[in-house]
């Protein structure tokens, strides 16, 4: 079945408009992406696939082929830097997925198969060097203002949009919608190098939380390289936080190296905990960053965004087939954004807190749970539904009226 008439346009060529369009594109539906920058970017950015967010990418036939080009993690640790560790293998949800582990790999090898996947459907279109500077909606459709980097414009029309330009979306701008919550005073920096911390942590998994009061850390293994994140005060200068000096003392804190550590990426995120009041203006939608931002610890911003195409483009898709009422669309806000609130707000908050508190009451409480919590099959299996997202797919909004 096809649809006739009937066009998505989708701001934004990163993993939740790209898993929105193939969604469509599959369904019948013609779908055209439009993304700002020349080509798919090849920062690093996002780097977990949550278990629950690959039994969805599997319907797309990628999750085979993403897991071939990243590092299965099948365990995850909480520690300190004293030697304290709580241990949760992802095997106890293993009759919950087909995907008992986290996978590290970068966003932009998603990216790049999800675009090949469009170029072989003949109704599906990405433009690059295509920047979105106008929004129109009238009872039919939505009108786009599309302009290129020289400055030459042009206008696209389709039934539909989905605005899925991160966090800066020039969508959500534009329909006059702005983030509620807050930005935490203090930064993130990530700084990426060869060395293999597993050589010099005995037992380190590859997804590992360093608790502590003074400069908590956490350390993530993707394919050659580890991944480290630690917090950089509001008072200090880009500069001088991305220098190597800067880099080698904290890095030097993580674990003494006396030749040195290679840096081979460095980025300073600025850390947001914001939800949008609406997800929906009309014939127009917002996913992923541009509906909601969060702390990445924990892995569940990219996740939550993949969760928002699969549930928007599958409702979109019944619609534009004439199988449902424009109605149901409606639910699309009613399911995802308490996720985004309640759920993934709520969890990625709760990591930071518990990472960085300098209670010691506190912090003792939170490991004694922690140590219980992992040494208990049934509470573990629990954690990690919750932590591995598959709760959040679960929710009771999520089955109303379906």
């Amino acid at each position: 079945m096809t649809a006739k008439n009937e066009r998505v346009l989708i701001a934004g060529a990163g993993p939740v408009g790209l898993v929105a369009a193939n969604v469509l594109a599959d369904a019948g539906i013609p779908v055209a992406v439009f993304e700002a920058e020349p080509a798919l970017p090849q920062t690093l950015r996002a780097s977990t696939f949550q278990p629950a967010t690959l039994d969805l990418l599997a319907r797309l036939d990628v999750s085979k082929l993403l897991i071939n080009m990243g590092l299965v993690a099948p365990r995850m640790q909480y520690r300190d830097r004293k030697g304290w560790v709580a241990e949760f293998d992802f095997g106890a949800i293993g009759d919950e997925t087909r995907h008992p582990y986290r996978l590290q790999c970068e966003q932009f090898k998603l990216n790049g198969l999800l675009v090949d996947r469009l170029a072989r459907i003949p109704h599906a279109q990405v433009r690059f060097d295509a920047r979105v500077t106008d929004v129109a909606q009238d009872a039919d459709g939505v009108t786009l203002t599309i302009q290129n980097a020289a400055g030459a414009a042009t206008t696209e029309r389709g039934t539909w949009l989905i605005g899925a330009d991160g966090g800066r979306s020039a969508v959500r701008d534009l329909l006059g919608v702005v983030l509620d919550g807050f930005t935490w005073a203090e930064r993130f920096l990530v700084a990426s190098t060869p060395f293999d911390f597993a050589d010099v942590i005995p037992g380190l998994a590859d997804v590992s939380y360093f608790a502590d009061p003074e400069e908590w850390f956490f350390l993530l293994r993707v394919p050659g390289l580890w991944r480290v994140m630690l917090p950089v005060g509001a008072e200090e200068q880009d500069a001088d936080i991305l220098s190597d000096a800067s880099i080698q003392r904290r890095l030097q804190r993580v674990h003494p190296n006396p030749a040195g550590y290679t840096i081979e990426h460095r980025t300073i995120y600025s850390v947001h905990q914001r939800v949008a009041p609406r997800y929906r203006v009309g014939r127009a939608f917002l996913a992923g960053d541009a509906a909601h931002l969060n702390n990445p610890l924990g892995g569940m911003g990219m996740n939550g965004g993949i969760h928002d195409a699969f549930n928007l483009a599958d409702k979109l898709a019944r619609v534009c087939l004439g199988q449902a009422e424009d109605a149901l669309l409606d639910r699309y806000e009613a399911e995802r954004r308490p996720v985004a609130l309640d759920y993934v707000n709520k969890i990625t908050i709760a990591n930071k807190n518990n990472l960085e508190t300098r209670d010691e009451a506190h912090q003792r409480t939170w490991r004694e749970e922690m140590t219980r919590t992992a040494g208990d099959r049934r509470l573990a299996k629990e954690y990690l539904l919750k932590v591995s997202m598959i709760s959040s797919l679960r929710r009771p909004e999520m089955h109303q009226g379906a």
